[in-house]
């Protein structure tokens, strides 16, 4: 039986660091909200199944009336973000339990990501039961001692990522990692390859190329550079 791809677009977040009395996956650029671009992404992209958007319970209707207004077909889910990112993932993980399925969990605050790097990680996944999204990191990256203060070492640039969404697992895979990590009194998460990473390292993340157009937007100037982007 062919396995779902379902796109999980995470729009749980709060952060208002770009100021304002939204959360920053609801500030229009060029009249449409930034998680319509993403959301869009996926509804437009033919080997994506379905879509499930996590939010927090606050803006649900929020989220009922950007699906009606853009008449999307593949938003089957709405989803309770909960109080942490790693909630969001566990509540995708919940609602697709025994479900034959690949999850690809994307950052509903990188609205630019393109047709090909959907493709590309669903594809992967064929092979592959874990699949991160990075480019080349274009500077130097420096590790501090503990004091904070003092360069303790350079790693080679040439062995730096830096890493984009979407990530995608096969269902088993990143379930089984929550499993572990929820387990763990001490787990901090702050992507879902990075829980992979710890919890399975023996499983290895295929890593497909992203795009430095997919951007994620953080502080007000990346809502200009994300209306420049849009435009082309």
């Amino acid at each position: 039986m062919e396995r779902l791809n379902i796109a999980v677009v995470l729009a749980g977040g709060s952060g208002r660091r770009i100021g304002g009395d939204l959360p920053k996956q609801f500030i229009e650029v060029n009249d449409r909200a930034i998680i319509e671009y993403s959301v869009d992404a996926f509804e437009k992209c033919d080997c994506i199944d379905e879509i499930a958007v996590v939010v927090n319970k606050d803006f649900v209707s929020e989220i009922n009336r950007i699906v009606a207004r853009n008449s999307w077909t593949k938003v089957k889910k709405i989803l309770d973000g909960g109080a942490e990112r790693s909630d969001s993932s566990i509540s995708a993980i919940k609602a697709y339990e025994g479900v034959n399925c690949n999850l690809i969990f994307h950052d509903a605050v990188r609205p630019l990501v393109s047709q090909r790097i959907i493709a590309d990680v669903v594809d992967a996944l064929r092979n592959n039961n874990a699949v991160a999204v990075s480019v080349p990191s274009t500077d130097t990256i420096v590790e501090v001692d503990e004091s904070g203060e003092f360069i303790g070492r350079i790693p080679k640039r040439s062995t730096l990522r830096c890493q984009q969404t979407p990530q995608g697992f096969r269902y088993e895979t990143i379930s089984k990692a929550y499993k572990l990590a929820m387990a763990d009194s001490d787990f901090v998460a702050t992507d879902d390859c990075g829980v992979v990473v710890r919890y399975l390292p023996d499983e290895r993340i295929f890593i497909v190329d992203g795009d430095d157009s997919n951007i994620k937007i953080t502080y007000k100037k990346d809502l200009k550079i994300m209306e420049l982007l849009a435009e082309k």
